[in-house]
């Protein structure tokens, strides 16, 4: 354990800089300090020490023996400072070189590519080298998995809430949508359009535990009785097929099934008085901020994203 009389290491450094320079002005300059701050740094040395380190004469500054003293022995402590200055600079240059992330599978098959386009398109403007990025796709509840134990710089998941223990920010919403086949017989009712408790009753093709698609479903339908799931299936294009295969009804997120919606390939339900908003956050570990670089950049550019989307 340090004891009080440790001084800082800037200052350490100053009085390593004026026994080469043999002037403490050419020294504060050098550092790009001030003179006045110069002095106080060595004022507030010699206080710790209890002894004069400098003798200003009219010629320049020179060490005391006890100034030599310290210099001396400050000389592996500063070495070994750099070594340390070097070595952080060195992660933190990784960091903005490569970017581990884990996304839920909506947000990573129809949401990422295009905020990495846009990362990578910003950063070739500022003549910045574009950021080496990975990515997992996989369910929200091991993206927080993956955060938490500091697999990946970054999360995005989905689901009514962010991650306990987590750092979040919110980048958008999305609703899932009730869908069934063209041939599905909820097509031929009025207005295309069922009750909750109808829905509940229903055996489903479903998301397995853990993904924010089921997650978002099973709290909306906890009140009701709920029929077992007609299948169980861990991703969204499995779903979707199984769907179009007659497997029975399912709720998908908007953003996956927009064109399938368009073409006919699976056909809209409406659900009277269900809430499947679920909310899509980037989630990271550490300070109230992301990391700086690449992971703060990006999360900037996906809520700014979000935001235009609502306006």
């Amino acid at each position: 354990m340090l004891g009080s009389r440790v001084p800082e290491l800037r200052a350490l450094e100053l009085l390593a800089v004026v026994s080469r320079t043999g002037s403490l002005s050419a020294a504060a300059a050098e550092l790009g300090i001030t003179q006045q701050a110069a002095s106080s740094r060595v004022r507030t040395m010699e206080s710790l020490v209890g002894a004069p380190l400098l003798d200003r004469t009219r010629r320049g500054s020179a060490l005391t023996p006890t100034g030599e003293l310290v210099v001396q022995w400050s000389a592996g402590v500063l070495e070994a400072a750099e070594q340390l200055d070097a070595g952080i600079a060195a992660l933190s240059a990784d960091r903005r070189g490569h970017l581990t992330i884990a996304a839920s599978l909506t947000i990573a098959e129809h949401l990422l590519p295009a905020w990495l386009v846009a990362l990578r398109s910003r950063q070739q403007q500022l003549g910045q080298s574009p950021t080496e990025v990975t990515m997992t796709a996989t369910n929200s509840e091991r993206v927080a998995e993956l955060v938490t134990a500091g697999e990946v710089d970054l999360g995005f998941v989905e689901g009514p809430d962010a991650p306990e223990g987590l750092r979040h920010r919110l980048v958008g919403t999305d609703t899932l949508v009730v869908v069934v086949g063209p041939g599905h017989p909820w097509t031929q009712r009025a207005r295309r359009r069922v009750t909750a408790a109808t829905l509940a009753a229903t055996p489903l093709v479903v998301r397995e535990p853990g993904s924010g698609t089921r997650t978002v479903l099973d709290r909306a339908l906890q009140d009701l009785p709920t029929a077992p799931p007609a299948l169980e299936l861990s991703s969204t294009a499995a779903v979707r097929s199984a769907v179009t295969a007659g497997a029975g009804p399912a709720a998908v997120g908007a953003h996956a099934i927009r064109d399938d919606l368009a073409t006919g390939r699976l056909v809209r339900i409406d659900v009277a008085g269900l809430d499947l908003t679920r909310r899509l956050h980037a989630v990271w570990r550490g300070g109230a901020h992301p990391p700086e670089g690449a992971a703060r950049d990006l999360v900037a550019w996906a809520a700014a994203a979000a935001a235009n989307r609502e306006n």
